[in-house]
This record gives C-alpha cells, structure tokens and sequence, in this order.
C-alpha cells in the first residue's frame, strides 16, 4: 500500500464510529456510572451480562464479543508460542522501548495525561502489560478469556476521551485531527508490535521470521478487536516499516509531557530494581533501545552504565545457546522468564487486576487546545524515511 502525506491525514479525521456512538448515548442518558459499576463484574467472557445493563451498552459488547472471521488461529498459536519463549524479553521491550516510543509523540504523551495523571505511569503500564499477558494465553479467545472484555473496555475508553476532548472544547481537531484516531490507533499497534520486535533484535534475541511475523499479526488482531479499519493496517512487516517510518517523522519531537512521563517511568523501575547501585541501567537500557536522539529529547540521563548495557546481547546470546542445547535449560528459562513477568505485573498492580473503566471526566491539568522453530532468522525491515 503506498502511503501519503493525505492519505495519513485522512487517517487523522477518523475515529471508531461504533464505539464512538455508544459512548455518545450512554452519557445523553447519563448512565455511565451504571455501565462502570455493573462492568466491574464481568472480566471473562463467558460471564452473564448483569440485570440493569444500558441496553445500548449491551448491544455493543454483543457485537464486539468474538474475534474477525479471518483470524487464523494457527499463526495465533504461533505468536503464542513466540511469546513464551520471549516473554521476559518482551516485558522489557514493551516497558523500555515501547512506552518511551509513545513519549516521542506530543500529543500523544499529552493524552496519556487525560486519564493516568503525568504522576502515575505505573497504571498505564500495568494495563499494558496485563492486558498483553491476557492475549497471549491459550484461552484468549475462548470460554474463561479476560482479553476479549479487556479489549471491549479499552475500546470504550478511547471513545469517551473522544468524547470528552471534543464535547469540552479541549482539543484542536482543526490542527490534530481526532483525538486517538485511526492514525494514532495504528501507530500504537506499530509500538507494541514492530518496536518490540526491533528491541528484541536490538537485544540480541535469536528470532525466527515465522514468529516475529506471528507476533505481528497478534497484535492485527488486537488492532482490529480495538476498532482499527482493517484497509489502512499494514498486512505485513515491511509495510509495518513504512507505516512507522511516516507516523514518527510527521509527529515525533520533544515535549515536557514526554519527558515528564519518561522520567516518572524511570523512576518507576529503579524503585522495583533491588538497591541503589543498578539504578542507572535502567535508563541506560530506555537510551540503548530507543538510540541517542530521541534519548535526548525525552531528558534520558546518561550513565556510566550506557557502554556496559551494550554487552547485554552477549548474555542473551549465552543464555539462548543454553536454551537451545538444553531441553531442561530451555524449560528453566522459560519459567524464569513467566515467574519475572508475572512478579514484575504484580509489582505494577499491587496484586490488584485493573479495571477499565469509561473516566465520567478527564484530568483538569490536560492543557491542550512450546517453541517457534528458529529457521530464517528475522531482520527487522530497513528504514524507509532517512
């Protein structure tokens, strides 16, 4: 698909028409308190819908309770595969590459304040993370699964801040189009998917082209779970690259909520990072994956640690050599690897599962107007844009 400076823009113009209209009636009929209250008991997707549920809420989460009929479950199992095996590697992609890349977007890192606070990067990395644990278990779309309920939530939270930056006055559609759009939405896709997938490399991490491809498709199911239009997603990695290339050179730049928000994520995790002395790697990780430019622009510190992490890939590189000559090595690592995403999930949450919830009111600082056989090993597409 080739990709325009118009074609983006129309992008921008464009939000989730359906999600968008049940929003707008439910808070005509001032009941989202209701919905809120009665959707805290429903977290799995076979659960009854409750007594009292708006009717058009209803109607929506009938509509929106099962997967595209074009998913094929055979590359779904795959990704799922993919992200066993490469669970730890990714929780570090998604927490040090992939929420810094959101960063890098002003407007974007001035919507993440809406509803979490500049304060409390924590939330939204919490969601981040449970949700991405609840797509890729065995059950996710099937009797039992949270992730088809947490994605009909997170669908109506975009809508309602929709809805609420608009109705308020609070944002120049003129000048950024939709908030959240179809152009933001993808690019979000590309950031939980691509860029994890480049750290993973970036890393060192031996993957195979069938399950990064996977991995990447997961995450067009996941688009389009969310209300993403399906004919502007890129179907295939390379496209990804263009996608991607395009979205951050027409929106990339420094902001002080993009910093402001880097440096509450770094603070985070050098309180889950045991001591004092290691505290430096954590950003010497976000500046190694995320390169020196836009380290810069989001006030990353240097550290003394930026030459050692560099020699990060060598100790993955022996540990999946291990992995691989080991089947009992190999079971080993993975479950570290599930016991450090679960304990680093729980330390985000508190233990706690996080509820989506349509917000009845936005923050008032918002100041804008098994294993994939590892054959064909992945090289992530080359840069479009210079």
């Amino acid at each position: 698909m080739t990709r325009t400076e118009a074609s983006m823009d129309a992008l921008r113009r464009s939000g989730d028409e359906l999600a968008d209209a049940t929003v707008a009636a439910l808070f005509e009929r001032g009941e989202v308190g209701t919905f809120n209250s009665l959707m805290r008991y429903v977290s799995t997707v076979d659960a009854p819908l409750p007594d009292g549920l708006p009717d058009v809420a209803r109607e929506y989460l009938e509509s929106t309770r099962v997967p595209p009929a074009w998913v094929d479950w055979s590359e779904m199992e795959k990704a799922r595969l993919f992200f066993i095996d490469n669970n730890v590697h990714i929780s570090t992609a998604l927490s040090f590459a992939s929420m810094p890349a959101c960063y890098l977007v002003p407007h974007v890192a001035k919507l993440l304040s809406t509803t979490h606070g500049l304060n409390y990067p924590s939330t939204r990395m919490a969601e981040t993370g449970q949700f991405t644990v609840y797509l890729m278990r065995p059950d996710a779309f099937e009797a039992g699964s949270r992730f088809i309920p947490a994605a009909q939530k997170v669908r109506l939270l975009h809508a309602s801040i929709r809805h609420h930056l608009i109705r308020e006055d609070r944002w120049d559609s003129e000048a950024l189009g939709t908030p959240i759009c179809q152009e933001d939405m993808i690019g979000g896709q590309m950031f939980f998917s691509l860029v994890v997938l480049d750290s993973l490399h970036r890393l060192g991490i031996h993957m195979s082209t069938e399950g990064a491809e996977a991995y990447y498709y997961a995450w067009r199911v996941v688009g389009a779970m969310l209300g993403v239009d399906q004919d502007a997603v890129p179907e295939t990695l390379d496209d990804a690259r263009r996608f991607l290339d395009l979205y951050m050179v027409r929106h990339m730049g420094p902001s002080e909520e993009g910093a402001h928000l880097t440096r509450r994520l770094i603070d985070l995790y050098e309180e889950v990072v045991p001591g004092t002395l290691f505290d430096p790697i954590v950003s010497a990780l976000v500046r190694h994956l995320i390169g020196d430019t836009c380290a810069d622009w989001l006030r990353v510190p240097r550290t003394p640690w930026d030459t050692a992490v560099k020699a990060v890939p060598h100790l993955l590189g022996v540990l999946e050599t291990i992995e691989d000559r080991s089947p009992l090595g190999a079971w080993a690592l993975d479950r570290l690897g599930h016991l450090t995403t679960v304990l680093e999930l729980s330390s985000l949450t508190r233990g706690r599962v996080m509820h989506y919830a349509i917000p009845e009111q936005l923050k008032k600082e918002y100041g804008v107007a098994g294993t994939v056989p590892r054959t064909t090993r992945w090289t992530p597409p080359a840069a479009t844009v210079s």
